[in-house]
């Protein structure tokens, strides 16, 4: 499992994260706090406080190269 710090702070970014990460066959899940949900389902990243960054698991993927170009915009990097 890999876990990515990113950020999706608007209804634009949300539907742009899921129409990407949707093209892999991987799981995924976003983790705020004590919640953990589906990161493929739009309504369950509603549910979270997108204000500010979200932990995202990465599980089982044969491709994680090519998944992480994907998600490139959304990732935060920390100084």
């Amino acid at each position: 499992m890999k876990t990515v710090k990113i950020s999706l702070n608007s209804i634009d970014k949300v539907k742009t994260f899921v129409n990407v990460i949707n093209r892999f066959d991987a799981e995924f899940d976003l983790v705020s706090g004590r919640y953990v949900i589906d990161a493929k389902s739009i309504m369950g990243i509603f549910s979270l406080d997108i204000s500010k960054p979200i932990d995202l698991n990465i599980h089982n993927a044969d491709n994680l190269d090519e998944i992480m170009d994907g998600l490139q915009p959304y990732i935060v990097t920390e100084d």
